[in-house]
């Protein structure tokens, strides 16, 4: 992808991801949805996860799956509203720049 992904995008991405499962999912799940739209690694999305915990927008609980413990993560109710407000903000954000690179081609 040749455009910058910022924090704040990259938050509200995660948060998306999250909010998918009323029970909330796996940090592993979670890495690989957003790598399947972004390309960024899992170094840079565990620090996000843990941000998102200690901003209280993200709840962690474990897990036993197949013997071993899972990390899960579910939206809390700051998520929430976190997530609702990046919705809002990206859906005017988005609609302004796709007005602007739609209307950058040459007239000739």
């Amino acid at each position: 992808m040749v455009f910058n992904t910022g924090a704040t995008l990259l938050d509200a991405i995660v948060l998306a991801v999250v909010s998918q499962e009323t029970e909330g999912t796996y940090g592993y799940r979670i890495t690989q949805e957003v790598q399947e739209v972004l390309g960024v690694s899992d170094s840079t999305l565990y620090p996000v996860l843990r941000r998102l915990q200690k901003d209280d927008c993200l709840a962690v609980y474990d897990r036993e799956c197949a013997g071993r413990n899972r990390r899960y993560y579910k939206l809390t109710e700051r998520g929430y509203s976190q997530l609702r407000l990046y919705q809002s903000e990206w859906l005017s954000y988005s609609a302004k720049i796709s007005g602007i690179l739609a209307s950058g081609r040459r007239k000739g």
